[in-house]
């Protein structure tokens, strides 16, 4: 008989730390009747704001809403150039993609798998001599929970004056010197997908922003390009404002459960990053020396949305790992620059890192309450099975 297979993400223990007071907080919503918009959803938006260090936060429905709408609000479409890797969820090029937009693919650093940004002035470079496309925005991707190198890559967006977004929907709560990545991006983007980090029991993403009237356009597009209090200076409109569209949105509201999930689950966040990497510094001493195991840039905070190592021999250890209960994942076993959709996108200077990483890298199970002698099982068999295949 084969063994019960370990959690690869263990939700349930999670919902037991939290106890009687998540399903008090669900059975609050259910019980009010305001299921969209109630008031949960400006509680947690502004505890995003302040644990994201960002003056403002906007909850929507998904995580690729939250990357649509920041493009739209700057009205970056057909003819423009966004920058981005492909070593990512589809989500990343998908939202360039869903305004008309074209993503621009750039590789990625070996160490971090985050956007290289010597590889990212070269393809600015080369799209503006070009002159097809007209490069407007970048989107650095925290990847698997660590930060992006945003420094020189703010500076690479300051030179062409192009606008940053940090896709932070597998690292939202990272952070590099101290610093959320806010610091540098125009707006910070994530999804609560009920496996990230931070993460609901449905569909949800967030928006956190520094500019007032960024935030503004952001609220209006949300709901429909709904008039908001910017529109109406000077004007008269007796009417329920949502009832006076000044501009073409989409509906991205998130459901008033989600916002009380999330509230409750805000409480324990720093104290499950921190578990996390008491995880991944236990996964590092009992493998650095059999696979390769992952570098955090330096400076950096990650949240472990993975844990990800890499070997050569990816499918036998996966084979060997199911045969012990032990699941895997593979992230992402073929970069979006080969997917149909995508196959025609630009990627100035070629990909030869994302290409490699691909057929390497493997995630082992990570969540904030691995127990040690379950990591101790598998970190036993990672070892047997490279020991016993050279």
């Amino acid at each position: 008989m084969s063994p019960a297979m370990i959690p690869f993400i263990d939700l349930q223990a999670q919902r037991a730390r939290l106890g009687q007071p998540l399903e008090d907080a669900i059975l609050k919503v259910v019980r009010s009747g305001a299921y969209i918009m109630g008031p949960e959803i400006a509680q947690l938006e502004a505890a995003l704001a302040a644990f994201g260090q960002a003056p403002h936060a906007l909850s929507c429905a998904s995580g690729t809403d939250a990357l649509v709408l920041p493009l739209m609000a700057w009205g970056i479409g057909p003819g423009d150039a966004v920058f981005c890797p492909s070593f990512t969820f589809a989500a990343t090029a998908e939202a360039v993609a869903l305004v008309g937009a074209s993503p621009v693919f750039v590789d990625i650093l070996p160490d971090t798998y985050n956007l290289d940004p010597a590889t990212l002035e070269a393809a600015i470079q080369a799209v503006k001599a070009q002159g097809t496309l007209v490069p407007k925005a970048i989107i650095a991707v925290d990847l698997f929970g660590q930060p992006a190198d945003y420094p020189a890559i703010f500076e690479a967006a300051r030179r062409h004056g192009l606008k940053l977004i940090s896709d932070s929907a597998q690292g939202f709560g990272c952070a590099l010197n101290g610093q959320h990545p806010i610091h540098w991006a125009d707006v910070t983007t994530t999804s609560f997908f009920p496996a990230k980090p931070l993460g609901c029991y449905g569909d949800g993403g967030a928006v956190l922003s520094k500019d007032a009237r960024l935030h503004d356009l952001l609220v209006s597009l949300r709901v429909h390009g709904q008039a908001v209090k910017s529109d109406l200076e000077g004007k008269t409109f007796d009417h329920d404002p949502k009832y006076l569209n000044m501009r073409v949105g989409m509906n991205s509201r998130m459901d008033t459960i989600q916002a009380a999930v999330l509230l409750q689950k805000l409480t324990i966040f720093a104290d499950e990053i921190g578990a996390r990497n008491r995880v991944a510094a236990r996964y590092a001493e009992g493998l650095s020396d059999v696979v390769a195991t992952p570098q955090v840039i330096d400076g950096g905070v990650s949240v472990w949305a993975q844990y990800t190592i890499e070997t050569d021999d990816r499918d036998g250890l996966g084979a060997a790992l199911r045969e012990q209960g032990v699941p895997t994942a593979v992230y992402y076993p073929m970069p979006l620059h080969r997917q149909p959709p995508y196959a025609a996108c630009p990627q100035p200077g070629g990909l030869p890192v994302t290409e490699a990483k691909a057929g390497k890298v493997i995630s082992l199970p990570m969540h904030a309450y691995l127990e040690p002698d379950v990591q101790d099982q598998i970190i036993a068999a990672i070892r047997n099975h490279v020991k016993r295949n050279g």
